[in-house]
């Protein structure tokens, strides 16, 4: 089989969703997809867990998409967030996504009802056979419950339109033995971003982060220097980013980004329930954090 078209290689942003009491606040989304852009960041991942997709109706959510690539404008690919644990509801998603101008796709694995590892083989396949574009699995179990094993993964590296994983199953000899089954049939990137070098040295094109929502400079760069085999570069901004990366997790993703962001002066609005604000600690650990790292004061 020939190796598929690499969607990106380098640090995709999953980008937050700035919200209003009502609604999108599309002038601040176009706002953050620039700073992105002229920041290096190589790809936006739109409409994702960071952009609390799973509290938008599907109006908004293809609003959403529609925005940042008209935004995006062919400077960066757009990688949109489609998953459901509705088979037939990601695939109409996608269609509609492909349609807006969508370069790809992310699929999560099915949530709360979860599927064995046949009907995951079942749903993906629904999934990448709905459209022409490139798919991206995305496998969280840690969010989902559900987890797709490296023999299942083999098996869907085979789909000519399954292009490529995001893998944050947080355990990397897990994610060796993927790549050593996959090889180069597809993609890995790294979602976990206290793992980017870790993946990126075994073979792994890049991120989709978190961190680049707040510093995608560094995050661009840790990337370009794993591209370039320059490992100990890498490793040094990974390291030095350590205690911002873990701030950035201390409550449940996106709450300390999207805090973060406001905190850096970009109107990010509201989180939305079942989301809610920081705890006085958690905030503290964070405030400390960006402080130490140089982004406020």
């Amino acid at each position: 089989m020939s190796k598929k078209r690499t969607v990106f290689a380098g640090s995709g942003c999953a980008i937050i969703t700035p919200f209003t009491n009502t609604g999108v606040n599309y002038e601040v989304l176009d706002e953050l997809v620039e700073f992105q852009i002229t920041n290096g960041t190589d790809a936006i991942i739109v409409a994702g867990t960071t952009g609390e997709a799973s509290t938008m109706d599907d109006r908004e959510h293809l609003s959403v998409i529609e925005r940042v690539v008209k935004k995006a404008d062919g400077r960066v690919p757009v990688v949109a967030g489609t998953g459901s644990n509705d088979s037939r509801h990601g695939a109409a998603l996608s269609r509609e996504a492909e349609k807006l101008g969508a370069d790809a796709l992310l699929h999560v694995t099915p949530y709360y009802n979860k599927a064995t590892q046949s009907g995951l083989i079942e749903h993906f396949t629904l999934m990448a056979d709905s459209v022409s574009i490139p798919i991206i699995l995305y496998n969280v179990p840690s969010r989902t419950g559900c987890a797709i094993a490296p023999a299942t993964l083999d098996k869907l590296a085979d789909h000519p339109n399954i292009a490529a994983i995001k893998e944050a199953g947080g355990n990397i000899a897990v994610t060796a033995k993927m790549m050593a089954l996959c090889r180069d049939r597809i993609d890995f990137y790294s979602g976990n971003d206290d793992m980017n070098v870790a993946i990126c040295s075994l073979g792994g094109k890049g991120t989709v982060s978190v961190l680049a929502n707040v510093a995608p400079r560094q995050s661009h760069e840790m990337i370009a220097k794993c591209l370039a085999g320059d490992y100990e570069a890498a490793a040094k901004i990974q390291l030095d980013a350590l205690e911002l990366i873990d701030a950035l997790f201390c409550e449940v993703n996106p709450i300390p980004v999207k805090t973060a962001m406001r905190l850096m002066g970009y109107d990010a609005g509201p989180l939305r329930l079942p989301l809610s604000e920081m705890s006085e600690n958690s905030l503290n650990v964070l405030k400390t954090a960006m402080k130490n790292y140089g982004l406020i004061k």
